[in-house]
């Protein structure tokens, strides 16, 4: 399915968003946010069916960031940075956020700005080798968006992230897998393959538990202990009520896989 500058794939349970403008390495646009906005509203159609999302960029890169071309306001006014942050890229990011299935994000080029955030919010990332990440914005005189102030530093730390930041130096996969900002690295040829594998896996697992373990660590940063252990209790109550439950405990007991159907 095609949109602005994106489109979707299906393989069976598992769907591809693939950031697809080539002729500017997948920088992301205000028509690219847009199609975006649409494969999710496609995705949340398609929830029944879909049981496992991969992001991934088309030709070499990732994604390297905001579009820029077009900026360079010559009006003498002074542009708001701002607005497409809040209309569009933040509504984007709490979609991924609040998926109802697990996130794989491929990372096969550069991952800059916007598009660092964008690979970040998987909750597995997969690398290929001569990928690298990059924290853009000081070259251009902005501050880090989408979030990278908030995921960076509960990933790698403060200092690593401030370093990122202020020096806007490049970060190759192994030093990113070495940091725990990534979950593995393989070598270019192998990373479509790796992906899918992993997909699969999650795809075929048992989404409620799955959708209700990716939601309680996003709410365990800003949780306290007790409010953690009563959101587990309520998580695993619902878990406990899926038809993945059952057939689980059935497959445990009679020593055979289990084959859950997501629900």
């Amino acid at each position: 399915m095609q949109f602005n500058h994106c489109r979707l794939e299906f393989d069976g349970p598992v769907a591809t968003l693939v950031l697809d403008h080539q002729e500017v390495m997948n920088a992301v646009s205000v028509d690219m946010l847009a199609g975006l906005s649409e494969a999710m509203e496609t995705l949340e159609e398609k929830r029944a069916e879909v049981r496992c999302l991969v992001i991934t960029g088309a030709g070499k890169a990732f994604c390297t960031g905001a579009n820029l071309q077009g900026r360079n306001n010559q009006s003498g006014k002074r542009p708001n940075a701002g607005t497409t942050l809040e209309t569009a890229f933040h509504p984007f990011l709490r979609r991924l956020r609040d998926l109802h299935c697990p996130i794989v994000t491929s990372v096969n080029g550069p991952a800059a700005g916007a598009g660092m955030s964008f690979a970040l919010m998987g909750d597995i990332i997969v690398c290929a080798r001569s990928s690298y990440f990059l924290q853009a914005f000081r070259r251009i005189g902005l501050v880090p968006d989408c979030g990278s102030t908030w995921i960076l530093p509960r990933l790698i730390g403060k200092a690593r992230a401030v370093e990122l930041s202020l020096l806007g130096e490049r970060l190759p996969a192994e030093k990113a897998l070495e940091w725990g900002l990534v979950n593995r690295v393989v070598d270019d040829a192998a990373l479509a393959e790796e992906t899918k594998k992993l997909a699969h896996d999650l795809a075929n697992g048992p989404t409620v538990a799955l959708s209700l373990i990716r939601q309680l660590y996003w709410e365990s940063e800003n949780n306290s202990f007790e409010e953690q252990l009563d959101l587990e209790q309520r998580s695993q109550r619902v878990a406990g009520r899926s038809e993945d439950f059952k057939e689980g405990v059935g497959a445990f007991l009679e020593k055979r896989p289990a084959k859950f159907k997501g629900r």
